[in-house]
């Protein structure tokens, strides 16, 4: 479980497909060597996605240790983005609407 006292203040998604079998370690290895990212700001979320897109795993650090999460779904699947190299930083809307199955980004277009 996530600290309740600690602020989320960015949430990043790593697009395309990840290993689910990785771990806190492992997934701490993707998001250095892979983004270039540190895993240790405190207020970050990491989301990943495997093939199957049935699954999201959490990982985020509280200044003391990770805290890892999963949510899978019974039904459905995720609509998870697809390039493969890239960490892509979403809103807590886009979030929303990524966690109860829609695409994060807009299908309304303008003429």
């Amino acid at each position: 479980m996530f600290r309740r006292d600690i602020e989320i203040k960015k949430i990043v998604i790593a697009t395309g497909r990840t290993d689910m079998r990785k771990g806190i370690d492992g997934l701490v290895s993707v998001i250095r060597l892979k983004y270039f990212m540190d895993p240790l700001e405190v207020g970050t979320i990491f989301l990943f996605c495997g093939r199957r897109k049935n699954k999201i795993k959490c990982l985020a650090f509280e200044g003391d240790g990770f805290s890892l999460s999963v949510k899978r779904v019974t039904d459905g699947s995720f609509s998870w983005p697809k390039n493969e190299d890239e960490a892509m930083k979403i809103t807590w809307e886009q979030y929303d609407r990524l966690v109860t199955g829609f695409s994060i980004e807009s299908t309304i277009k303008s003429h």
